[in-house]
C-alpha cells in the first residue's frame, strides 16, 4: 500500500501512553480520551509518499502531532477516530504533522524545528508554566546544539523524548541566543 502525498504510519506501542508501571502493577494515569497529554506521538513509518521528496525513510521512528492517534467524541457523544485513521493500527500522516525522525538512535528535527530542554527557574516570580528558556538538544542547524536560548510565549509544545521532557519550538520563534560560559 502506497500513498501519493502522505506517510503511512503505525503507533510505536499503543495510541495512548496512559499506563505507568509501579512495582509489579500497572497504574492507569488517565481515563479520558479527550486529554491530549496521554496521546502517543511516536510512530513507525510503514510507507513514504511517492510524490514528496523527504529525508524520512521507511522504518524510521518519527515524532508526530498529538492529534494523529487521538480519539474524540462528536456532538452525539459517539467516540470517533481522528481524520488520520486509515484502518486497524494504520494511520495517514501529512508532512506538516511530523516534527522529527529517529534513525540509528539519533533524533533529527525537520527543518523549522528545535527541541529545547527546559531549565529550572530560580526566580520565584516565574513558575514552570511561564518558563521560556532552555538548552537546545536537537536542532535543524539554525541554532547550535547546546546553546542557551529563549523563545516566544506560546511557541512551545511539550514532548517526552527518551524519558526526558523537552519543548518543541519553531526555530523562527527563538528570540535570544545567550552567549554563556559552561
Amino acid at each position: 500500500m502506497k500513498s501519493l502525498f502522505d506517510f503511512i504510519v503505525e503507533p510505536v506501542g499503543h495510541r495512548y501512553n496512559n499506563k505507568v508501571k509501579v512495582g509489579d502493577k500497572s497504574l492507569i494515569i488517565n481515563t479520558q480520551v479527550e486529554t491530549f497529554k496521554s496521546v502517543n506521538n511516536i510512530a513507525r513509518v510503514i510507507e513514504v509518499p511517492l510524490s514528496v521528496n523527504t529525508v524520512i525513510k521507511k522504518g524510521d521512528i518519527i515524532m508526530i502531532h498529538h492529534n494523529v492517534f487521538r480519539r474524540w467524541y462528536n456532538i452525539r457523544k459517539e467516540e470517533k477516530n481522528s481524520n488520520n485513521y486509515f484502518k486497524e493500527d494504520t494511520y495517514v500522516v501529512f508532512e506538516d504533522q511530523i516534527f522529527a525522525y529517529k534513525r540509528n538512535d539519533v533524533w533529527t528535527p525537520l527543518k523549522g524545528y528545535c527541541f529545547v530542554q527546559p531549565l529550572k527557574e530560580d526566580n520565584k516570580l516565574f513558575n514552570e508554566a511561564e518558563q521560556l528558556r532552555g538548552i537546545v538538544l536537537f536542532s535543524d542547524n539554525t541554532v547550535e546544539k547546546g546553546s542557551l536560548v529563549q523563545f516566544k510565549p506560546e511557541s512551545r509544545f511539550e514532548f517526552i523524548i527518551d524519558g526526558e521532557r523537552v519543548y518543541r519550538v519553531r526555530s523562527n520563534k527563538i528570540t535570544i541566543k545567550y552567549e554563556y560560559q559552561g
